[in-house]
């Protein structure tokens, strides 16, 4: 998807949350990059769905086993790659709320928990302490 076509994404709902999908997708994207590389994750579900190898896609409610592991999987890859996952949950209970905490326990990413009216606020928070970082690590 070109930057261009942005505005003209919908939100409806196709399959479920393909965490796996996406963590791949940018893990490629990233893949070769300088600099801080990091995958921003905003989400208000489990990872519901993933692709098997024949392009079908699986998905359930509750997450399989097999989803979760799937994506904590591509999560692993990740972070072998030097790349960063912090996470926004939205309005997170119970097992989603669990699956963040171990997916940023993995990857050594930050968990966010807020809600969709505060999520502006939180992502702004971060980029300014995230910048304020690494100002301090490069002039000392």
């Amino acid at each position: 998807m070109s930057p261009r076509d942005l505005p003209d994404v919908s939100w409806d709902f196709v399959y479920g949350t393909n965490l796996v999908h996406a963590l791949s997708l940018s893990r490629r994207m990233l893949s070769g990059q300088a600099g801080n590389r990091q995958i921003i994750v905003v989400t208000d579900g489990e990872p519901t769905a993933h692709i098997e190898p024949s392009g079908e896609v699986v998905f359930h409610y509750p997450p399989l086993a097999e989803t979760i592991e799937r994506t904590l999987a591509e999560v692993v890859r990740c972070t072998r790659a030097g790349i960063r996952i912090n996470a926004f949950a939205l309005d997170a209970e119970g097992h989603l709320r669990e699956f963040v905490e171990k997916m940023c326990r993995i990857n050594r990413g930050r968990a966010f928990f807020t809600d969709a009216a505060n999520l502006g606020s939180y992502l702004l928070v971060d980029f300014v302490e995230s910048r304020s970082t690494r100002r301090r690590a490069w002039s000392a």
